[in-house]
């Protein structure tokens, strides 16, 4: 549970409680932040009761982090009561932990057709299933046309690539109304960004890969609740697939947590500083990014999220003009994550999937100085293709 460990004291800013989250209650002469727990088994005689007993059930370096992460997705509770979060090997073992512990055969899941690309993957299970999946854009709360009958509405918002923004409030209302349960994607804007269990949501999962932990090391997911019953499911369905993350990666995961703020900050500084510079380009179109005046989610983003995210979109004429800018960028690195303190970016069609231009372009600013960074982006943007 992520119960608060000192309810008589009062709230804190941001930047404390990322530093802070998840902490124990300090031991003298042992680590503020005890070191990861390798073990498979725990010393069990007697009646098998406590909390730890076998290593793909419960680990104390997970209890931190999970602890650390209900801070961060629900302070002060304010999502009405105590959450509960569980941590997993992937983001994509979160994603499938909601969806396939919560619907039945017969169900209906309605699932955005603009978001993660593994999401179609996630559809045809589905439907092997004998679940129906109804899927519809992001943007414009088109999803809210597909809820009669629903049992559970995945959104994702901003979405990946495409950055448009829907209403969480006016969803979750309409879905609540209706029955159905709400999980909310929340990797790109990160517990800092935005709350979704503030805003209603049952769940709110996110990979761990991406911009929470930073600096792309490491492959975690998690999902946060606050419905006991929900997430006694979601924790079995972890229990019996095994999607559990390694004692390393769940410690090198809570100290990253220590410089979220520090991180996030300048890194949406710097999208929007990038942005800005690529508005004035003729060569740019499509540019989206949800903090930029003007753009086409910026309003609804601005009533729900307290900050927007590091990826910036955008295309380029065509796909040659795509990888000319690529490949000329110097700290830009042509990778297909983002969230981290090393800008990268990539062209998204280079997959398939998703519905995007040949010369679209996903640009996810780090942590340089933004100077340096808009310059090389400039730079890159005018040599021309050879």
């Amino acid at each position: 549970m992520t119960e608060h460990q000192h309810p008589e004291h009062p709230p804190h800013g941001e930047g404390t409680r990322a530093v802070r989250a998840g902490l124990p209650e300090p031991v003298k002469h042992e680590p503020t932040l005890p070191g990861p727990v390798f073990a498979a088994h725990f010393h069990l005689p007697g009646d098998p009761t406590g909390p730890y007993t076998y290593g793909r059930d419960e680990n104390p370096t997970w209890t931190h982090l999970e602890r650390a992460i209900g801070e961060l997705e629900a302070p002060g509770q304010d999502s009405g009561g105590p959450v509960e979060t569980l941590v997993f090997a992937s983001g994509m073992a979160a994603i499938s932990a909601v969806l396939f512990s919560q619907l039945r055969a017969g169900d209906v899941a309605v699932l955005p057709d603009d978001g993660y690309q593994a999401l179609p993957l996630v559809r045809e299970q589905l439907t092997a299933y004998g679940i129906e999946v109804r899927t519809a854009p992001t943007g414009g709360d088109a999803q809210l046309e597909l809820l009669d009958g629903a049992s559970l509405l995945w959104i994702e918002t901003p979405s990946n690539p495409g950055l448009d923004v829907c209403d969480i409030r006016r969803l979750v209302a309409a879905a609540h109304e209706r029955g159905a349960k709400v999980a909310v994607d929340n990797t790109l804007a990160t517990p800092l960004g935005q709350r979704p269990l503030a805003l209603g949501a049952d769940f709110s999962v996110a990979s761990g890969t991406k911009g929470l932990t930073g600096h792309g090391d490491l492959l975690l997911g998690y999902v946060t609740g606050a419905d006991a019953e929900a997430m006694a499911d979601v924790r079995r369905w972890r229990k019996i697939v095994g999607a559990i993350p390694g004692p390393m990666e769940a410690w090198l995961a809570h100290r990253s947590l220590a410089t979220l703020q520090l991180r996030i900050d300048r890194q949406n500084a710097n999208a929007l500083a990038v942005a800005e510079a690529l508005r004035a380009r003729t060569d740019v179109t499509g540019l989206r990014y949800p903090g930029l005046g003007g753009d086409p989610s910026h309003a609804v983003a601005a009533r729900q999220m307290r900050r927007f995210g590091s990826v910036v979109s955008f295309t380029l004429p065509s796909r040659e003009r795509a990888e000319r800018f690529l490949a000329e960028l110097h700290l830009v690195e042509e990778a297909t994550s983002f969230g981290g303190v090393r800008s990268t970016a990539e062209r998204r069609g280079r997959w398939g999937g998703d519905a995007v231009p040949e010369g679209f372009i996903r640009f996810s600013a780090g942590a340089e100085d933004p100077e340096d960074l808009i310059a090389d982006v400039l730079r890159a943007l005018d040599v021309p293709v050879a």
